[in-house]
């Protein structure tokens, strides 16, 4: 009787806890600028370890590590991954600072100290209940794009100022941006706002037909 007695205390106490952890969000409500609590960041880390097989969190980078692979994964990072995790890993971009959870700054030891294989399931399959995307195909362990950015990760805290200059160049840009910077160029140039640009295309002559 004893241990069965014990059990249900243990149960009352966790089903306790979870009324009262709910009680405390919905008095707080769910924004997502709060951050997550201790048994958030908890379940969050573990959810994130069981979302790779664990046949993938024993693989070793089958890539090569070369300067070239590391100028392509700089490429790929800046234009599909930077918006979120910013250029050095960080996470310090609007987005990134405003998901729930934040995005992780990817040079400290909580993802540097992850396997190869784990850093690589991350980014094929994604995590689920966080901004995290999945960005591969199912089941495909032999992406050379997604292991070219493990090497990647695990250089982030030796990138250089020209390295991180050039990736801003590389980073995707708004349409405003894009006319902004025209305009900008335009002004150095010693164009006036009226001023045609001979480098577009004119359109087509509009002709009637009879």
């Amino acid at each position: 009787m004893r241990p069965r007695f014990g059990a249900l205390l243990v149960l009352v106490a966790l089903l306790a806890i979870a009324i009262g952890a709910g009680a405390r969000m919905i008095r707080r409500g769910f924004s997502a600028r709060d951050e997550p609590s201790a048994l958030e960041a908890f379940v969050a880390r573990r959810a994130r370890a069981l979302a790779v097989p664990a046949s993938v969190k024993q693989m070793t980078n089958p890539v090569s590590l070369t300067p070239e692979v590391l100028a392509e994964a700089r490429a790929h990072f800046a234009d599909h991954c930077a918006t979120c995790h910013a250029n050095d890993g960080s996470g310090n971009t609007t987005i990134g600072r405003n998901l729930y959870p934040r995005a992780p700054d990817m040079r400290l030891p909580a993802t540097q100290q992850l396997s190869d294989g784990e850093i690589y399931g991350i980014i094929q399959d994604g995590v689920r209940l966080t901004g995290m995307p999945a960005w591969g195909a199912s089941g495909d362990v032999h992406d050379e794009d997604s292991w070219k950015l493990v090497h990647f990760i695990r250089h982030l805290g030796e990138l250089t100022p020209a390295q991180l200059k050039e990736m801003e160049s590389m980073n995707p840009r708004s349409p405003e941006e894009i006319e902004e910077e025209r305009q900008e160029r335009e002004f150095l140039e010693g164009k006036t706002p009226d001023e045609p640009d001979a480098s577009k295309p004119k359109p087509p002559a509009h002709v009637h037909k009879r």
